[in-house]
């Protein structure tokens, strides 16, 4: 990027020891930013506390977050056309950023892991998901959780960009990330404290980035 985001400097101010991870920070945005605007999806897996953490991504990626992101005109129009609840439509539905986490298909999940492996879950629906131009972002505090890697692994086979977030070790995770943010603790409830401010601190960058314009802050 060529300056840096208010936002990053807030969370370094708030996180001093995050500074080491501001490359990567970066890195990652660059990655998700051209993946949204080439009309492409996000696949988001995490293993244990880092699958709510997944899903808690996607929860701020596919609505409103700082931003009201109200439809566009033409959406409006769209919306109002295509039945009698469109105005209510047009008034409450906020615009959306692609992302599919792969922790909460309950029924795929139990048949992968009685008629395939439990370790293939994620790589089961990258594999049947992801597309050239997609991006897989897998957390692991340790960067070894076996799930994890495998849907990396099939993300990279199928032409998808890897990003990632570890603990300090990185584990084999990183090696697989286009751009992987190694947050400098080891022990797994230190790590996902410093995830959360992180992926939070992406998902403002982001709808900041896609929405913002003439958009006003709900604050």
């Amino acid at each position: 990027m060529a300056e840096k985001s208010s936002v990053v400097v807030s969370l370094l101010e708030r996180f001093p020891l995050l500074r080491s991870c501001e490359a990567q920070l970066y890195h990652v945005f660059d990655i998700l930013v051209e993946c949204f605007e080439n009309k492409r999806k996000l696949l988001v897996c995490g293993n244990g506390g880092s699958a709510a953490d997944a899903q808690h991504i996607a929860g701020e990626l596919m609505k409103g977050f700082v931003l009201p992101r109200r439809v566009t005109a033409q959406e409006r129009a769209e919306l109002i056309n295509g039945g009698e609840n469109g105005e209510y439509l047009a008034e409450g539905l906020q615009r959306g950023i692609p992302v599919i986490p792969l922790v909460g298909m309950n029924a795929l999940g139990t048949a992968v892991a009685n008629d395939n492996g439990g370790d293939l879950v994620f790589a089961q629906q990258v594999f049947a998901l992801g597309c050239e131009g997609d991006v897989l972002w897998g957390i692991s505090t340790s960067g070894t959780a076996r799930n994890v890697v495998l849907a990396a692994e099939t993300a990279r086979a199928r032409g998808m960009m890897v990003v990632g977030m570890t603990g300090s070790g990185g584990g084999q995770l990183a090696t697989l990330c286009d751009a992987c943010i190694r947050v400098p603790k080891e022990e797994t409830f230190l790590v996902q404290e410093l995830h959360l401010p992180i992926y939070h601190a992406l998902c403002i960058m982001l709808e900041a980035s896609l929405f913002g314009g003439d958009q006003e802050d709900k604050s």
